[in-house]
């Protein structure tokens, strides 16, 4: 290996920040620094191979809905959602004395519980496939909520599990991605967010044997039942609705990806209004019944429990993956990329030294399927030590840049405008705490790190002014700026591939550079 001494500006203006404020001797200390530090750099091989992901963590903000073709297998990728929903905390509906609706001569009849109608709506802010095609679900009734004290993974089956209620719902829904009984022009613009709707306005029977009009009329009724089963999202999930199935029944164009899911529930109430009037010459207040249309939302967010189930092919991965001439990012629940870090040969003859940079990056293989049928390529990446594979996700931990890292893919960027790569720009503190593990104490994966496509999640801080409402808070100072917070890591469960140049122990073509200081 050849290793060069060399001149670290990078290194020394690190190293100024611990200096004194003053400029007066800044020439001496300067000077003084570049005599006293050592720097030499190295490049090192790095191995790399495919690896089958059979399953990941499916806890997301983003469910997926739908069967499409993957077209670099030529096989199936079905999805299959579940959510719940929550209710705003100690939620009321009107008094009971309020309630109104008409009977079947068309009278109106006040104190009755009945929801005039009830549905699930399915929001998507993205899809994968042609919309226009026809697709067809089933709504499923859940037996029983989905609660924190278990991991739910891709591989999930809530159906063998025995999550769904034998006799429960069961409804059936044909849509289409884009809803032609949409206008255009509505479909066009940007405050139009399309869904998926399914009625549930048949007769119903719970658990218990009871029946009612339709399932907002039962849901309604477990309100007057017992308010306190409103209280907040536990006791509404375990007291009043345990969540939605939707399974994927028919149709193989497209997939939706979910952020919002709402359950719906109309009915009607009464309430006196005031009006002005004139009497005998006076100006008097009088008031008068009024019928009003209500509706209150149940949101499926990711405030409560969301998972997607993925039937993926296995023998169709697995021949990806053992491709010797690449490795693959693939998802979801597909293909991650391990990689070996020389770290031994790293630390040889530098024990004492510090690292004060460690670069990995790895290059892209453009997919030999494109257009509008191609698999996204993943954007970012997350390098983790593979024996943290799992309990990285199942903790819910953020990347620290100690032992976890997340890059983004750099191809088409201002800064990089020709790269095609996913740099992970100083992982020297991995480096170091991987050299030190003990060596009575190590793993047959000490040394090895996994490459996993995740999606981030964010909030934005801005300087700007803004507004409030009932929805939230919204900037009117569009010019100002904004800073975006990391605030989770998940699985990536979207549909995208990509290949990546694969790793030897000799010649490779991904290297590691690294370099090191010491003072002389």
């Amino acid at each position: 290996m050849n290793i060069k001494l060399f001149t670290g500006l990078s290194f020394i203006s690190c190293m100024m920040i611990s200096c004194n404020d003053s400029t007066d001797n800044i020439g001496s200390s300067l000077a003084g620094l570049t005599d006293g530090v050592k720097v030499e750099s190295a490049s090192f091989d790095v191995s790399s191979q495919s690896i089958i992901a059979d399953s990941v963590l499916s806890r997301n903000t983003v469910g997926y809905l739908g069967k499409v073709l993957d077209p670099e297998t030529g096989s199936y990728v079905t999805g299959d959602f579940m959510t719940q929903f929550y209710s705003l905390e100690n939620y009321r509906f009107p008094a009971k004395d309020s309630l109104v609706t008409y009977d079947a001569g068309g009278n109106l009849v006040k104190g009755v519980i009945k929801a005039d109608s009830c549905e699930i709506r399915l929001f998507y802010s993205k899809h994968y496939g042609d919309s226009t095609k026809t697709m067809k679900l089933t709504a499923y009734e859940l037996s029983k909520p989905m609660n924190e004290d278990r991991n739910y993974y891709s591989n999930f089956d809530p159906m063998q599990e025995g999550y769904v209620r034998t006799n429960g719902i069961h409804k059936d829904k044909v849509y289409t991605l884009t809803d032609f009984n949409v206008p255009k022009n509505r479909r066009d613009t940007s405050t139009y967010t399309p869904y998926i709707t399914v009625k549930l306005n048949e007769p119903y029977t719970d658990a218990q044997g009871r029946s009612y009009a339709n399932y907002g009329t039962y849901v309604m009724s477990k309100y007057y039942d017992n308010p306190a089963n409103f209280k907040n999202a536990y006791t509404f999930r375990n007291n009043v609705v345990p969540g939605f199935l939707f399974k994927h029944k028919s149709g193989i164009w497209n997939m939706a990806y979910i952020n919002i899911s709402q359950l719906n529930v109309y009915f009607k109430y009464s309430g006196r209004v005031a009006y002005k009037t004139r009497v005998g010459g006076n100006e008097v207040t009088q008031y008068r019944d009024t019928v009003y249309h209500g509706v209150t939302v149940f949101w499926g967010t990711e405030e409560v429990l969301q998972s997607t189930t993925i039937t993926n092919d296995s023998r169709a991965i697995a021949s990806l993956a053992s491709d010797a001439s690449c490795t693959y990012l693939k998802t979801p629940a597909g293909i991650f990329t391990e990689m070996t870090l020389p770290v031994e040969e790293i630390m040889n003859g530098h024990e004492k030294d510090t690292i004060s940079v460690a670069k990995l990056s790895i290059s892209r293989i453009n997919n030999a399927h494109s257009g509008d049928n191609a698999f996204r390529v993943p954007e970012h990446v997350l390098m983790i030590p593979k024996d943290s594979l799992y309990s990285f996700f199942e903790n819910n931990k953020m990347y620290n840049n100690k032992n976890s890292f997340v890059a983004t893919w750099s191809y088409g960027t201002s800064s990089s405008p020709y790269g095609n790569t996913y740099d992970f720009n100083n992982i020297s503190g991995m480096i170091s705490a991987m050299y030190h593990i003990d060596r009575s104490r190590r793993s047959a994966n000490w040394n090895k790190v996994v490459l996993v496509p995740v999606s981030l999640s964010t909030t934005s801080t801005s300087n700007q002014n803004s507004y409030s409402s009932r929805y939230g808070s919204y900037p009117y100072n569009s010019s100002a700026s904004s800073t975006a917070t990391v605030t989770r890591v998940s699985n990536d469960m979207s549909l995208s591939s990509t290949k990546l140049v694969r790793g030897t122990t000799s010649n490779s073509p991904i290297k590691i550079d690294v370099i090191y200081s010491k003072f002389k």
